[in-house]
Order: C-alpha cells, then structure tokens, then sequence
C-alpha cells in the first residue's frame, strides 16, 4: 500500500470514529518536575493558559488588532513579496529574541528584583513594536501582539530613518502601513520602476485594486553601517553599568581598522565569515523577480537556540493561519500525530484537543513541523560553524609525564575573529568551556574537567551541587564565561549570577549613580569580571593529573573538547520564581537547554608515562 492509499484510509478511518464518539478536550498535562535545586518546585504559568478556549476577539480588541497591523506591519505581510528573507530571519536570533521563554523570565526577574525600575530598558530591545505599542512589560507572549512576538521584526530596521547611536534599543520605528516608506540601503530606483511597470500589477495606493506595495524605498546610509548594530548591541545601564560591549570591542578591533563592518560578517555569504554577498533579486513580486542586486543574509545566527515547541518556532505564515500559540501548545509532535505511523495504529478511544480532531488539520501541522524542524536543524548546523569561526581549539601539549611527578598537560584555545573578543554580547551568560577526560592504559578516567553536575551546570562556584557541597569545586576548570561582581554591605565582593545589585542596599531600585564614572567605567557597586578572549588572541589552560592519581605506566589518552551552551543551568535557577511561559517548567527549560550544547571541536593525544618507582 503507498503512503497516499494509507494516508486515505487512516484519514477515513478517524473521520468514521470521530462520527461515533464524542471527542473531548485533552487537557495539557504540565508537570511541576523537579526543581533544577534540590527541594524545590518551580513556579510556572498556569496550565490554563494552555488550555482555555480561544475566546473571540471584542469589537476594541479587533480594532486595535487592526490598528497595529497598519501602524506596525507584521513580517508575515513582508514574507509575500520577500519570501526569501522571510525564511532566514523566521528562525534568526532576532526573530526568537521576544519568543525566548528565558528572556521573558529573567526580564520579569530583573524587574521584581528592581521594583520595577529597570522599566522597559530589557525589553525594548527584545520587542520593539510591543513597547511602542506601550503593552505590558511583562506578560506571557501568547497575548502579546503578533508583530510585538516577532521581536526584531522586519519595521524595527526598516522603518527607522534616524542614527539614534548607543541607545539600547530606544527606537521611534516609523509608523504606518504596508503603503508607507520603508527605509534600505540603496533608495527608490528599483522600486519606482516595479510600480511603473505592468509587469508586476502592483498597488502603491490605498483603496486601489492590485498587489499592494509600499509606494517608496528612502535609503538610509545607517543601515549598512556597523553603528546601526550598536543601537542594541553595546549595553549601558542608567547607573553606568556596561552590561554588553559587542560594538565597543569591535570599534577598537583590527576589523574595524581595516574597514569591515558587523554586516559583512555577519550578512554575509558564509556565518561569521567576511566572505562577501550574495546576488539575487531583492523581492519576488506575484512570482517575478526584481532586478539582480546584492543580498545580505538575514539569518543572523548566532549562539542562542529555540526550546519552544517547533509549532510555534521558526515563525511560519502556515502555522499562524493553522492555529495560535495555545492551540500548537496541545499538538503532541513527539507522539507522532500527523504521521501514518501513529494515525493508522494509534487506539480508537484515542481523544485529541477540539483543535485537532481533525485528521487532515494534523497531517497538515505535521508538514509544517517538518519544514519548521529541516529550517532549525539548518539553523543549528549555521550555529556550529559561526561558533566554530569563533572558537580554536589548536591543540593539545603534554609539558610533564613522569610516574613520580605527575601528568602536567596544557591546552591552546584561540579566538579566530578579529572583529571582536569570544564570547562577546551578554558574556556574562555565555557558558563556553574545555571539558577534559584522561583515562589510564586500562580506560579508567583518572582525571576529569568540564563535566556537568545532575542540573547541567559545570562545577564552578554557581553550580547548586557545589554550592550544597555535594560535588567538589572543578579547580580546573576553564570557561570563558564573564562573572558579575558586587560589593557587599560590610565589604567585600560577591559573584552573582544576575547584575541586580541586592547586597548592600535593603530597597533594591535601579537609581542613576550618584557620582561619576567616567574614571572608573563603572558604577561604585557592582562590576563585570570579563574572561573572553580578544580579537586574535589565544589561552593556554593547564591541566596537572597527581602522581597519587596514575595507576602505572604505559599510555595515557587525553581527550579535550571545546563545548558552547547558550546559557548556564544555573541562571535558569534564579530566574524561576516568575515562571516561564508557554507552561515549560523550569527542570523542562533546563533540559533543553543542555540538550543544546554543542561539541566545538576536540582533540586526542597520548601522553606516555615513562618512570614507575615508588613514590616517598
């Protein structure tokens, strides 16, 4: 029988027994699990969210549904005539920056941790059209408005015709609607010429039969410029806490000097690479291309990753019009439905969500699954080879292998840019680090760095384990990750896993600094310890195995991996206590957060251990 002749009579067959019975809504089971700390459970939205019935639009909320549609377009209405744009930005860092169930947590944390003062100053960055939109600063994105949930939208670079400069993402995006000006690097000669001609039956006014079109393309030399990336990517806070220095690194790198622009790396034909543009046409106006142009690559991949249910990222125009967020929350992708695997043998007594009683509606959600899940496994390959740029592991050296002395070993980590120092951004939540495995003649480890505790976390001094004094510290360690320092009310520095300074001060609010830090760079209170490595540059960790720990001589493997996780377990800990939306819990969150790391590069050698004797 062919997939076709199964696919009918699966299909027949559920409609028969849908017919029959009478089909109830599955609630969605949300599992409070185990905290990631020992003894605790995480807060998280209610399962009702997850759940409730779509209730209809009122008569306000249609009109306001619609007066953001033409004030602020959403990228969907892009997508007809830049399809292939779309596709890349639909799965970019940019696109996930709003959906991120972890952004949206810590957000919410910092502002309970402020009392609210930090305001808007994450997430303007985050969703730009939501806060022109003045909604909420913190609310579940399931409610949020669709152009609002696609966070660095199409509007929020091309609708902007002013150099705001180091801002953080303090943006009047222009407003209006798909006939309005939009702003790009090149100006108006190309799009004048589509709207002349009769080829593309195009509209550029209101009210008028044809394919709408915006009526005119303004260049705005900023957009090509690496100053326009620092709008959001060089971080100051109010109190003159530097929080990211991307384009502060950048502007002092050999890169710059040499005249490469963020764009070129990152837009270009190969992740992280000045590699040059493609050429293509701009728009694909009802099937016909523009005129051949340079195109710059809008997938922007970086180190972040989605978690969220493959329904409802990459954006997907089909999965929009299929169903909204609640509704693909309920889909069960990873039981199989959609699949004549599970709808020819699943149990007739088998009861779906009211949204997906229908066969066909899940056949068609599980195509768009696929094609969401070929685009993020695309993704993810773009993710290792820009990280790969980015992060050298050039070898490994053994300095000592002596029976009496010991194993002493080191190994070289360089930076292959020279645009900017690895990590860079928010470094102080990138977890990159050496993980370290040497094994005796007969396979039994003797030594180990770099390995995970039970939550994921590496054995640092954030670790819960280590804290608990369940696991011993890893001394040895080496990790890139950037550290968070604040002084204590009688003296002294602590590491925080957030930058919200609660040690010294019982009324936590983010208040301007009292006294200048134009010396110092940085507020009285709290600093940003870095370990990145700059443009070009190398370390050399060393590693040295006891002469207590060697079981003889003979050959000794060493094995050394490079590994890059989004962020570390342990900031998901502390920014629990809000929930996390979409209904994931927080043991959930964790998983699939370390489910994401990635296995840069590793090298193997043999140190031969040359001396036995006994040892005094």
């Amino acid at each position: 029988m062919t997939r076709s002749d199964q696919e009918l009579v699966a299909r027949f067959a559920i409609h028969w027994r849908v017919g029959l019975a009478v089909i109830l809504l599955a609630g969605l089971w949300v599992g409070l699990g185990a905290g990631v700390a020992h003894g605790t459970q995480e807060a998280q939205a209610p399962e009702r969210q997850l759940t409730e019935p779509e209730r209809p639009l009122t008569a306000d909320e249609e009109h306001e549904t619609l007066f953001a549609e033409g004030t602020y377009p959403s990228a969907t209405t892009c997508a007809t005539c830049h399809p292939t744009q779309y596709r890349e930005w639909s799965v970019s860092p940019h696109a996930y920056a709003q959906m991120s169930p972890v952004f949206n947590a810590m957000h919410g944390t910092i502002l309970k941790l402020t009392n609210g003062t930090n305001g808007d100053f994450c997430i303007r960055c985050h969703t730009p059209v939501g806060m022109n939109l003045e909604e909420p600063e913190f609310m579940s994105n399931m409610d949020r408005h669709p152009t609002s949930r696609e966070g660095v939208t199409c509007v929020v670079c091309h609708r902007i015709n002013r150099a705001y400069g180091k801002l953080s993402g303090r943006l009047a995006i222009e407003r209006g609607d798909i006939f309005d000006t939009v702003y790009g690097p090149l100006g108006n000669e190309e799009v004048a010429r589509v709207i002349g001609s009769s080829e593309y039956r195009v509209n550029p006014e209101r009210g008028k039969a044809g394919r709408a079109i915006h009526g005119r393309a303004e260049k705005f030399f900023a957009l090509s410029n690496s100053g326009f990336c620092a709008t959001c990517h060089d971080v100051n806070l109010i109190n003159g806490f530097r929080l990211e220095e991307a384009f502060s690194e950048f502007k002092t790198s050999p890169a710059a000097k040499a005249g490469v622009s963020c764009q070129d790396c990152h837009m270009s034909t190969v992740p992280g690479v000045n590699s040059g543009y493609a050429e293509g046409p701009a728009a694909m106006v009802g099937g016909k291309p523009t005129r051949l142009r340079k195109i710059t690559n809008h997938m922007f991949i970086g180190p972040d990753y989605s978690i969220v249910h493959p329904g409802i990222f990459p954006h997907n125009t089909k999965a929009s019009e299929l169903a909204t967020i609640r509704q693909w929350l309920t889909y069960d992708h990873e039981a199989g439905w959609g699949t004549d695997e599970f709808e020819i043998d699943r149990p007739e007594d088998f009861e779906f969500p009211e949204h997906w009683r229908s066969a066909d509606d899940r056949y068609d959600a599980r195509d768009i699954l696929t094609e969401n899940q070929e685009l993020l496994a695309e993704a993810q390959r773009q993710r290792r080879h820009i990280l790969r740029v980015g992060y050298r592991l050039m070898g490994v050296e053994v300095l000592r292998a002596d029976f009496k002395k010991g194993l002493v070993f080191q190994v070289e980590v360089a930076n292959g840019t020279n645009g900017h120092g690895v990590p860079t951004g928010f470094d102080a939540e990138r977890l990159v680090f050496i993980r370290v495995k040497v094994t005796d003649p007969d396979g039994k480890v003797v030594f180990r760095s770099g390995d995970l505790d039970p939550n994921g976390d590496v054995r640092d001094n954030h670790s819960l384990y280590v804290h608990n004094g369940e696991l011993p510290l890893d001394k040895y360690l080496f990790s890139l990750q950037g550290r968070f320092i604040t002084r204590m009310l009688r003296g002294g520095e602590r590491e925080q896993v957030l930058a919200v300074n609660y040690s010294p001060d019982p009324l936590p609010f983010l208040r301007p600094s009292t006294t200048s830090t134009i010396l110092t760079g940085r507020p009285r209170g709290v600093r940003k310890h870095k370990q990145n490595i700059e443009p070009a540059g190398r370390r050399y960790p060393k590693y040295r195995v006891a002469a207590s720990e060697l079981t003889g001589p003979g050959p000794y493997r060493i094995e050394a991996e490079l590994v890059a996780g989004m962020i570390p377990v342990n900031l998901i800990d502390e920014i629990k206590h809000v929930g996390f939306d979409y209904g994931l819990s927080a043991k959930q969150i964790a998983e699939r957060v370390v489910a994401g790391h990635q296995v840069l590069w590793k090298k193997e050698i043999e140190a031969t251990i040359t001396t036995q004797g006994s040892r005094r």
